[in-house]
């Protein structure tokens, strides 16, 4: 997924820009925003798809949005704003995880984190009423839980990452055993999560501890699993790099846990993206 640093850039075909109208929001805890999102679109979505990414429960799409203010509105000719606009006026890429994807109802809703006026989808989040228009492409994704029982599950992540585990857990099977930690504020940014008996759901709360640091800190104090396990692990990169120290240390393989960063503490978006082609973006340096 990402990028050379420089020279040549390999061609690759433009992304589909998918118009999806807001249906609905609904503030689910003081943090996190959910959008349901609907419309003609959504055939056209689903049947370009990859059914693998599909199927995925961390499925992701790419979401298109223009700074406030400009009046702009989807789908956008890229090429042509790039030609009239000033680089920070042209919108912006940002990937979010799928909470649902309804295809009786023909819905899609996406979970967003939101804090303030801080970034630019948390605020469009928050202010999106009906009938506002939302451009996104892909999916994309890799994990899903296994059916088999005998494996152990374990879901670590923080609030960016509370969608994809609760997507995740959705797609257990019942006789799935586990644990889910997830580092979020405190107890008001606590989600009611539905999950299979066998796994446990246990709330880090960070207070004003540093983003990450209890989340690592909980996860040091797991012991060391004694069978097969699957893991899914993703949040904030500093924290990952903590998880993937621990979880190598019990001698897992790379084959055996899905890691990623979403965010990373102190760093724009934009930047954050960047990074990913430099030394302290990797996860696994």
């Amino acid at each position: 997924m990402t990028l050379p640093l420089s020279g040549s850039r390999p061609s690759r075909p433009a992304r589909s820009q998918h118009v999806f109208e807001v249906v609905r929001t609904e503030r689910l805890t003081p943090h996190l925003v959910r959008v349901v999102l609907g419309g003609a679109a959504f055939d056209a979505f689903v049947g370009e798809a990859d059914p693998g990414k599909l199927a995925t429960t961390d499925k992701y799409v790419k979401l298109l949005m223009a700074k406030p203010g400009l009046d702009l509105q989807p789908p956008y000719d890229l090429d042509a704003l790039r030609a009239e606009l000033p680089p920070e006026d042209v919108p912006v890429r940002r990937t979010y995880t799928v909470r649902d994807l309804d295809r009786e109802a023909k819905t899609l809703t996406i979970d967003f984190v939101v804090h303030g006026d801080e970034g630019i989808a948390g605020p469009w989040a928050a202010a999106a009423q009906p009938g506002d228009l939302l451009a996104l492409s892909g999916p994309g994704g890799m994990y899903a839980p296994v059916d088999d029982p005998g494996v152990e599950h374990l879901l670590i992540g923080d609030d960016s990452a509370l969608p994809a585990v609760a997507a995740g857990l959705a797609g257990m099977v019942a006789e799935a055993r586990g644990l889910v930690l997830i580092e979020v504020g405190g107890a008001a940014d606590e989600l009611e999560l539905e999950h299979p008996a066998g796994v446990e759901v246990r709330w880090v709360h960070r207070g004003s501890a540093v983003a990450g640091e209890p989340l690592v800190e909980a996860v040091r104090a797991l012991p060391e699993p004694g069978g097969r396990v699957q893991v899914f692990a993703h949040g904030e990169r500093t924290a990952m790099k903590g998880v993937r120290a621990v979880l190598q240390g019990w001698g897992l393989t790379r084959e055996e846990f899905s890691l990623s960063a979403y965010w990373a503490l102190g760093r724009a978006e934009d930047t954050f993206q960047a990074e990913k082609r430099l030394p302290v973006g990797d996860l696994f340096a």
